[in-house]
């Protein structure tokens, strides 16, 4: 018989927190393992219970849900959090995902379309609102990031996803989160597309040969550079 999904709620309104509680603890596949109201209470009941998954809000009183989503995943990588919030701005889901959060559903959502992303993000998955999805796709092309310059830069010199992870002490998840946008921003479909599209936006600098003239540079500090940041 397969284990059900384990689960920690966090939510500032007990009445919408006890009610969901209530719906997944009915539901077989599912077992709620612990509630917060805050982002505090959040972090230590993470730590004691070790959820599968975890629902968290983004607006919530005290330390907001983004920030304990990045304070989580930074002590614990292998952390699976599902942002549900009654949010659909694309900042707050963008900033969500960078700080590691692997998915990201309204609260306008239905009640199959929440349990399919708990599977999902359970799974591996990154699932996405689709008025998220929607407004994602329809933004205007920004500029990059330092940070999705960073990661590019590495990309360039022929670090793998983990490796880069390593190199700026974030999760790999989030080191794909940042990929998703980049290629969202560049047109492209894969790394070397972004590479070769940045070469030619003047985003990344051509490495030169020594004594061919200027010395290589790159978009990424040199891996030694790298401060913790999340």
């Amino acid at each position: 018989m397969t284990a059900p999904i384990r689960i920690l709620i966090v939510d500032d309104h007990p009445v919408f927190r006890e009610g969901l509680a209530q719906s997944l603890a009915a539901k077989p596949g599912f077992e709620v393992v612990a509630q917060a109201g805050d982002g505090e209470a959040a972090l230590a009941l993470w730590a004691r219970h070790r959820p599968d998954v975890t629902l968290m809000d983004v607006a919530m009183h005290g330390q907001g849900g983004i920030e304990t989503t990045r304070r989580i995943v930074a002590a614990h990588p292998d952390a699976r959090i599902l942002m549900l919030t009654s949010s659909d701005e694309q900042f707050d889901a963008l900033e969500s995902l960078e700080a590691g959060a692997a998915g990201y559903v309204t609260k306008a959502a239905r009640y199959e379309e929440l349990l399919a992303a708990i599977r999902d993000v359970h799974d591996g998955g990154r699932p996405l609102s689709e008025s998220i999805a929607g407004r994602l796709a329809a933004s205007p092309k920004g500029p990059l990031s330092h940070r999705e310059l960073e990661v590019l830069g590495f990309l360039r010199e022929g670090y793998s996803y983990p490796e880069i992870a390593e190199r700026l002490a974030i999760a790999e998840r989030t080191i794909r989160a940042h990929m998703t946008l980049i290629k969202e921003k560049l047109g492209a479909s894969t790394p070397a597309q972004c590479i070769a599209r940045a070469y030619d936006l003047g985003l990344l600098r051509r490495q030169v040969e020594p004594g061919a003239g200027e010395p290589a540079a790159a978009a990424a500090p040199k891996p030694s550079d790298c401060r913790k940041r999340h």
